[in-house]
C-alpha cells in the first residue's frame, strides 16, 4: 500500500515520538489506564503515532478515537479519523477501518485525504478476498469501492492502484466461475457446466481466464451434441488464443471428430465471433 505525500507527513515523527508532547519522560501506555482528560490533543495524537511506530495499530486506533471525540472542533480531529482507519487497517479490524473511513468522507469530502480514505475503504473489502471457493460478496463490494477510487479521483495517486486491484478482483469473480463449471464438468452436467463457462467469455473476456472458457465450451458442447457451438467456440479461441495449449487442445479434440474450428449456426456464440474476429457489433 503506497501512503500519499500527506500521510508521509503525518507519518513521519513516528520514529521520535518517544516522549509525549509537554512531558518531561516518557511513559509507558497500557489499555485502558490513561486518563485522556489529562492530556491535549497533540499529545493523545502522539502517543497514536507512538503506538503505530511499535506495531500496536489497536492501541493507536484507540488514541486517535479519543482525539476525535475529546476535541472534536480541532484541528487534529479530522487528522485523527483517517489516522483511525488506517490503524484499523493495519490491525485488520476492516469493519472499523471501513466505519472511520466512510465517517471521514462523509464528513470532510472534499478534503485532500478523501481520495485516500475511499482507497481505505475499498482496501478493507480488498483484503478480505480470500480464496476461490468462498463467498464472493466481498468482491463484488471491492469492485464498487475500487470503482469509486477511479472514477471520484481520477488524478490522484490511488487511482492508478484502485485500477490494477480492480483487475485482480475482477479476476477472482472469474474464478470462482471457472471452479464452478469445472466442477460441473467433471460430473459430467454439461449444460450447466457450459452456463458457468459462458458467462466467463461473455462477461469476463478480459480476465486471463477467457481461453481455457472456449476449450471448456467446446469440451461441454460436443458432449452435448451442439457441434455447431463446439465449432464456434473453437474458431474465436483460434483467432484470439491461437498460441496457447487451451487451442491445441481443443484444435485436436474437433478435428479428431472430424470438425473444422469455424463459425456455424446461429447461437450465442456467433454474436461474440461476429464483435471479435469480424469486428462487427451490430
Amino acid at each position: 500500500m503506497r501512503i500519499g505525500t500527506s500521510r508521509v507527513r503525518l507519518l513521519g515523527a513516528l520514529a521520535v515520538a518517544m516522549v509525549i508532547a509537554g512531558c518531561g519522560e516518557k511513559e509507558s501506555v497500557e489499555r485502558g489506564t490513561v486518563n485522556y482528560e489529562n492530556y491535549t490533543a497533540q499529545q493523545i495524537f502522539e502517543r497514536g503515532e507512538y503506538d503505530l511506530a511499535q506495531r500496536d495499530p489497536d492501541l493507536a486506533a484507540q488514541n486517535f478515537a479519543e482525539v476525535e471525540r475529546l476535541y472534536p472542533y480541532s484541528d487534529l480531529a479530522k487528522r485523527a479519523v483517517i489516522m483511525q482507519a488506517f490503524a484499523h487497517h493495519q490491525d485488520k479490524a476492516y469493519e472499523e477501518s471501513r466505519a472511520a473511513a466512510q465517517r471521514f468522507i462523509d464528513f470532510y469530502p472534499t478534503d485532500e485525504d478523501a481520495a485516500y480514505a475511499q482507497y481505505l475503504l475499498a482496501l478493507s473489502y480488498y483484503d478480505q478476498i480470500d480464496e476461490v471457493g468462498r463467498d464472493q460478496g466481498l468482491t463484488f463490494q471491492a469492485l464498487q469501492a475500487l470503482r469509486e477510487v477511479i472514477e471520484r479521483y481520477p488524478d490522484s495517486e490511488y487511482a492508478n492502484a484502485a485500477i490494477l486491484k480492480f483487475d485482480l478482483a475482477f479476476d477472482h469473480l472469474a474464478s470462482k466461475e471457472m471452479e464452478i463449471g469445472r466442477y460441473y464438468l467433471k460430473r459430467e452436467n454439461f449444460a450447466a457446466a457450459a452456463n458457468r463457462f459462458r458467462v466467463v467469455v461473455e462477461d469476463f473476456q478480459t480476465t486471463t481466464h477467457t481461453a481455457e472458457a472456449l476449450h471448456r465450451l467446446v469440451e461441454s458442447y460436443l458432449s452435448l451434441g451442439l457441434v455447431n457451438e463446439a465449432r464456434t467456440a473453437g474458431a474465436i479461441l483460434g483467432h484470439n488464443f491461437q498460441g496457447t495449449d487451451w487451442y491445441e487442445d481443443s484444435y485436436k479434440l474437433l478435428t479428431g471428430q472430424g470438425y473444422t474450428l469455424e463459425a456455424a449456426g446461429d447461437g450465442w456464440l456467433q454474436q461474440i465471433y461476429r464483435q471479435t474476429v469480424q469486428g462487427r457489433w451490430l
